[in-house]
């Protein structure tokens, strides 16, 4: 295995604090936060680099907010100069982890995403029922309150394996521990996004290299996995469990961890997929539709409702619902 050391000047170099100021505003130029850093952008940037140059870096309490879309989530994120910090880590230390992670792993990685775990779902689909003409199942599993429950120490000990500069772990320590109590990561931040997607590294390699199944997605805590034999997929969850409960101290949800038969449709990323048609999960209608209420009850403006509007057009035009979208559009027009 390949060792990693001097890291942190690359991380506290000017040349990538600019990078991750960039990346950090995309899509939010219009925010007072962005515009007061960008007031005096020099100057902010290079305390930034002298703060973390000389130690003296602490990040601001996190900002703690309810989303409801429909399903409430707690939202912890962290101020602007921050999430330069958390962009200027993974600029750096992301494209090492990275290279060594499965083809099927999907989530928060550049070339995958949803539509690529979609369209990658549907070929194993076809394969494993032999063009859909035999019968297969589908273990579809997710974690129990995951973003929560991953242990910080296990998470930092992954880190180190291939990470041997110590102020990089020191600052990666700063990072986590801005979050409340011994374990967890807070939904919202770049850095939980990303090690998030790294700390169940160790079950995609048992996956593929212990069990060698074949027929395996995997995005964030939500995985699928396909055969022909739902007897097989009882043996592979059993193992699963184990694996995840004494190494990474994890347990499936009970309630969404299931085998199923193909043919009568599979819960995955937002859809229920069946053999030759994909439909919408009720969750996402209500989640459009919410934000369409509160636009109509003057909570959010015109131009805002549009670009959220925009955003969830393109994810439901990979489901069958032209009807639903054009009615929906509709609506919110009049």
């Amino acid at each position: 295995m390949k060792y990693y050391s001097n890291l942190y000047d690359k991380i506290i170099s000017l040349e990538n604090l600019i990078w991750a100021y960039k990346k950090a505003k995309k899509g939010k130029s219009k925010k007072y936060y962005i515009k007061t850093f960008e007031e005096n952008l020099a100057y902010n940037l290079k305390a930034l680099h002298n703060e973390l140059k000389y130690g003296t870096y602490n990040p601001k309490p996190l900002q703690i907010f309810i989303l409801r879309d429909p399903k409430t989530r707690k939202i912890s994120k962290s101020v602007f100069r921050d999430r330069i910090i958390h962009h200027a880590i993974c600029n750096v230390i992301e494209p090492i982890f990275d290279k060594s992670f499965i083809y099927d792993s999907y989530a928060n990685r550049k070339g995958k995403g949803t539509f690529f775990a979609i369209k990658r779902f549907e070929k194993f689909q076809k394969n494993v029922t032999h063009n859909f003409s035999k019968e297969a199942f589908c273990l579809k599993a997710d974690v129990q309150h995951y973003f929560r429950e991953i242990d910080r120490k296990i998470l930092l000990e992954i880190v180190k394996k291939k990470i041997k500069c110590e102020r990089t772990i020191k600052l990666i320590k700063i990072i986590l521990n801005n979050f409340d109590g011994g374990k967890g990561m807070p939904l919202g931040n770049m850095t939980s996004q990303f090690f998030a997607n790294l700390y169940l590294d160790d079950l995609d390699q048992f996956i593929k290299r212990k069990l060698r199944i074949k027929f395996y997605i995997r995005y964030v805590d939500d995985f699928v996995i396909l055969h022909k034999s739902k007897e097989q997929l009882e043996i592979w969850k059993k193992e699963i469990e184990i694996f995840l409960n004494e190494k990474m101290n994890l347990e499936l949800h009970p309630d969404k961890s299931k085998i199923s038969s193909l043919s009568q449709g599979i819960d995955f990323l937002g859809f229920k997929i069946f053999y030759y048609f994909k439909i919408l999960k009720k969750r996402n209608l209500k989640k459009i539709l919410s934000k369409i209420s509160y636009y109509q009850q003057g909570e959010i403006c015109r131009d805002k409702i549009l670009e959220i509007f925009k955003g969830w057009d393109s994810y439901a035009k990979w489901a069958d619902a032209f009807e639903i979208r054009k009615c929906i559009f509709e609506n919110l027009l009049t």
